[in-house]
């Protein structure tokens, strides 16, 4: 028996990084995963296919999450599909380009903020009705520890994920009384291929190609993996959270040393 038996879990960006190591564990354990994409069919259809292979349940579904009327159309997919939605990770999310605010492109910032919070704040909305209904729900958001730092040339990530937690926060407490929990988990660098992109812009290393290199100057001796932050998600819907709402939790390997 796994200790997700029965539930039904939606994952926003779950066929690549950090979103396909959390379909993936969330369905050893047993729930029935609907695997959001973007764009990327091949990598969508891969975790899905790896998921099967293991005995577990999954169907890939595609939607942008930034546009409404696809959020719905998606949603109305999987409760056919599976009867009801009752754990949604909100996890699909896009880098800035690195510019200062004087120098950001408005459609930048328009499109990354709406990622971020726009679209979990529609995908929390439609998964309620139907999540309302079961005994326990939880929605997780995928944050970052970019909201711990505000570092410059970073605004509509930072924005981004800082109107996503607030998100989260506000859910929490609307939505106790239906036995609904929300929480956040804020990443530090994951070795995923976002990254790979991040540690090239701050490395200068066009090369680069994954982190291992960086393991020796990271906590713990390596770099943290898409599972690391699967395994806090994990946590956050089993049962040893059953008293856990409106929180956030970082990880990053408690920080630089």
């Amino acid at each position: 028996m796994g200790q997700l038996d029965g539930r039904v879990a939606l994952v926003t960006g779950g066929g690549r990084g950090i979103g396909r190591g959390i379909s993936e564990l969330l369905a050893a354990h047993g729930a029935s995963v609907a695997v959001n994409y973007r764009r990327d069919a091949d990598a969508a259809a891969e975790t899905v296919a790896t998921i099967r292979a293991a005995g577990g349940t999954a169907s890939a579904y595609a939607a942008s999450v930034d546009d409404a009327d696809a959020d719905r159309a998606m949603v109305d997919a999987v409760v056919a599909d599976f009867g009801y939605i009752d754990l949604l990770v909100c996890n699909a999310g896009i880098a800035s380009r690195g510019q200062s605010v004087a120098d950001t492109d408005p459609a930048e910032m328009q499109r990354v903020v709406a990622t971020h919070a726009f679209g979990a704040h529609h995908l929390s909305r439609l998964v309620l009705p139907s999540m309302r209904l079961r005994a326990r729900g939880d929605i997780v958001m995928i944050s970052s520890v970019a909201t711990s730092h505000m570092g410059a040339n970073g605004a509509p990530y930072n924005m981004g994920k800082a109107a996503l937690e607030a998100l989260a926060r506000t859910l929490a407490k609307e939505e106790r009384r239906h036995g609904i929990h929300v929480n956040t988990v804020a990443p530090g660098l994951v070795e995923t291929d976002m990254g790979v992109r991040l540690a090239r812009a701050m490395t200068g290393d066009a090369d680069m190609h994954d982190l291992r290199g960086l393991d020796a100057s990271s906590p713990f001796g390596r770099v943290c993996q898409p599972l690391d932050v699967a395994n806090v998600v994990l946590w956050l819907c089993s049962d040893g959270a059953g008293y856990v709402t409106g929180q956030r939790i970082e990880c990053d390997g408690g920080g630089p040393g």
